[in-house]
């Protein structure tokens, strides 16, 4: 079985095709990268919550999966839009990395000062408006190495990024601060790679994927996320966060929304019921978030923006 795969040309993108293709190999697969730019990668001068649609690094890879161009897309699951429609579905979740965000540079960092953290993300950045309110913060987009050399030019402090690929790039070094998961909540997928498939795939690439290369306990855990995020109507531009654990044989959520000047956090946390499903959790999660709250955080974003 020959499987073609397709990747972002970033470093740390490669990383994540290339891991997932030592997983197919390992198992008995031939394989092939294909590499390409997305519009996500290609817009640099604006943030991501304005470039105006969704999967603004998923999109291209979908044409190619539908005309067989590539079997698999690889993507980090938290750059996945949570609705991929009928003809898209994720075939397999890789473990998962630490979640937590972290602050890299090249000094250290005292966050009682006043300082100018780049980041691409509305999640972090109305996060640092809550609980850092004197930091200023400026939208920094590229791949890591684009965005260090950012920071080495002097348009901010620190980065504020993903553990999972600092860690990935080994670039450890230059973290000078991680921040707990119980205050900077993750986005919904982060640390874990995803692989997407078309839904007309034959069922024993699918399966063969699923065998090769999916983490069950993940998987569950990401259902519930993605759930949520779907029920929320999340995306790049909606500061939304939602993070999973399994234990034992039960799946526990916390996730919630922040509104874009850190004022308002709304933060559920739930356990799957008994007999619940870890997607009817997300769902619950969601409606509860919404309830409290969320809903009116969500119509002040999309007004604002």
């Amino acid at each position: 079985m020959k499987i073609k795969i397709g990747t972002r040309a970033s470093r740390l993108a490669m990383w994540q095709a290339h891991y997932i293709q030592k997983c197919l190999e390992n198992a008995g697969a031939e394989t092939e990268i294909l590499a390409i730019e997305t519009k996500g990668d290609k817009i640099l001068d604006v943030s991501l919550s304005k470039i105006g649609s969704k999967g603004v690094f998923t999109e291209e890879f979908e044409e190619m999966l539908l005309s067989g161009e590539i079997h698999i897309a690889v993507h980090s699951a938290k750059d996945m839009q949570s609705d991929l429609g009928e003809e898209f579905e994720v075939a397999a979740f890789s473990e998962r990395e630490k979640p937590n965000d972290v602050l890299i540079g090249d000094k250290a960092i005292d966050l009682s000062q006043p300082l100018t953290i780049g980041s691409s993300s509305v999640r972090r950045m109305a996060f640092f408006k809550r609980y850092y309110p004197h930091i200023n913060l400026v939208n920094i987009r590229g791949n890591l190495q684009t965005r260090i050399a950012k920071m080495r030019e002097g348009q901010c402090d620190a980065l504020m990024l993903a553990f999972a690929g600092v860690n990935r790039m080994e670039y450890n070094d230059l973290i000078v601060h991680e921040f707990p998961v119980d205050e900077f909540i993750p986005p919904v997928g982060q640390g874990t790679v995803a692989v997407q498939v078309a839904s007309s795939l034959e069922s024993v690439v699918k399966d063969f994927v699923k065998k090769s290369c999916n983490d069950a306990e993940v998987e569950q855990c990401l259902l519930a996320e993605r759930s949520f995020l779907a029920t929320m109507k999340g995306g790049c531009s909606i500061p939304v966060f939602g993070y999973a654990k399994k234990i034992q044989d039960t799946v526990t959520l916390k996730a919630g929304i922040v509104s874009l000047d850190g004022v308002e956090k709304i933060v559920v946390e739930s356990s799957q019921l008994t007999n619940e499903t870890p997607f009817e959790l997300g769902e619950r999660v969601a409606l509860e978030v919404l309830t409290a709250g969320g809903k009116e955080i969500l119509e002040q974003i999309k007004t604002a923006q």
